[in-house]
């Protein structure tokens, strides 16, 4: 474990446990891979447990150019490849939700299963309006919005330091592939036809019941559901990890039998 170098970028990750599963940890949009920290101890007591700092984040190396979830997503093939991971349980937070989401459509033999924590896709059409606008605001008051009066403070401020050691370039270009860039799957129009192509089992967790509701109608795999969680913030994963981990754990045993 430490570094690989991928497609001209040192990637860093962590390889923990052992097992029959291996999950891949995906982070989301200006955050790294130490969003799963209160998770990996104890799925890795289970299952191969892989967490990576997407280009352009945390100890990873950045391009000035390829910072978007398309190109991550090809990354993180070629990690599984160095790796020897043949096929993989998928599971990725926001922007990392978006790209989980491409390897399972893009490279459907890779991906055994997909997890996504209130992923970047499908948003009405208001909603993609209102995030292209705020293209040019600072990265710390975009995040403004991923929190609820329920959330911790120190999850606010993990975020914030986070945010401010991103690159910029990296957080412009990432943000731009979320929305409108080629390949952005940001609004309901362009996530329909893309994510019903997942062959794979789905299990969602949102903070909106639409949005849930909505995404239910484009699963394929019957072991597919969505979970919703009103009240928590956009992280909610790291609010709530203790009841996400119990969730995750027995929706795999599930999918394994």
């Amino acid at each position: 474990m430490g570094f690989a170098a991928v497609a001209g970028v040192r990637l860093f990750y962590t390889d923990d446990g052992s097992g029959d599963t291996t999950l891949l940890l995906v982070h989301g949009w200006g955050a790294d891979s130490h969003q799963w920290v209160p998770h990996i101890p104890t799925l890795a007591r289970k299952h191969r447990v892989i967490a990576v700092d997407l280009r352009g984040h945390g100890y990873s190396s950045a391009e000035e150019k390829g910072n978007n979830p398309v190109r991550m997503a090809e990354d993180l093939v070629e990690l599984l490849d160095q790796l020897g991971v043949e096929r993989c349980v998928a599971v990725g937070h926001s922007m990392g939700g978006v790209i989980v989401s491409r390897l399972a459509v893009e490279h459907p033999s890779r991906v055994a299963a997909v997890v996504a924590v209130d992923p970047g896709y499908g948003r009405p059409d208001e909603v993609v309006a209102m995030a292209v606008a705020m293209r040019e605001t600072p990265a710390v008051r975009i995040d403004e919005w991923c929190y609820t009066p329920a959330s911790p403070g120190w999850l606010r401020e993990w975020h914030r330091r986070r945010l401010l050691a991103t690159p910029p370039h990296v957080l412009a270009e990432a943000y731009d592939g979320l929305w409108s860039g080629d390949g952005a799957i940001g609004s309901r129009g362009a996530a329909e036809p893309y994510l019903s192509r997942r062959e794979c089992p789905v299990l969602t967790f949102w903070t909106d019941p639409a949005q849930a509701a909505w995404e239910s109608g484009l699963f394929k795999h019957p072991a597919s559901r969505t979970v919703c969680w009103q009240g928590s913030g956009h992280r909610l994963h790291e609010e709530r990890p203790a009841e996400f981990l119990l969730v995750v754990n027995q929706w795999l045993k599930e999918i394994s039998r």
